[in-house]
């Protein structure tokens, strides 16, 4: 299992570089000001950092419980991503709508397409944090 300042390293690091990346192609996808796309890019990754927390430790703690190991396969590690996105569909939809002044449909639409984009970077971002800072392997959950 991941300790508590790992866990901090791994939520912070995978939210900044992502903003750093979907701001600006969000705005320009969209054509809504960088600023405006801004505010719910970072709003989205603050809900989205808390959340990444809490549902990796529960994922983990239930991968110990099942499998015996919080070692991942090609097939969990596509479960654990898309998972993660529709939980946070739930919450973002909303909060899009009513910042950009649009339908739920349109905000929707734009959180399925920022969906997309971090199930995508989830998954590479995780495999490459797993491969960087190895879950250490004999520690108890």
């Amino acid at each position: 299992m991941r300790t508590t300042s790992d866990r901090i390293r791994h939520a912070v690091s995978f939210e900044v570089i992502a903003l750093l990346i979907v701001t600006p192609l969000g705005a320009w996808l969209f054509n809504h000001p960088l600023a405006d796309i801004g505010v719910v890019t970072v709003i989205s990754a603050t809900i989205a950092t808390g959340w990444n927390y809490l549902y990796n430790l529960g994922f983990d703690h239930a991968m110990k419980r099942l499998r015996g190991t919080v070692q991942k396969t090609v097939l969990i590690r596509i479960l654990h991503a898309v998972l993660f996105e529709i939980g946070l569909l739930f919450v973002l939809i909303p909060f899009i709508a009513w910042h950009l002044q649009i339908p739920l449909y349109e905000a929707f639409i734009i959180d399925i397409a920022f969906a997309g984009f971090y199930l995508v970077y989830a998954f590479v971002f995780n495999w490459l944090y797993d491969v960087i800072f190895p879950v250490p392997q004999d520690q108890p959950a």
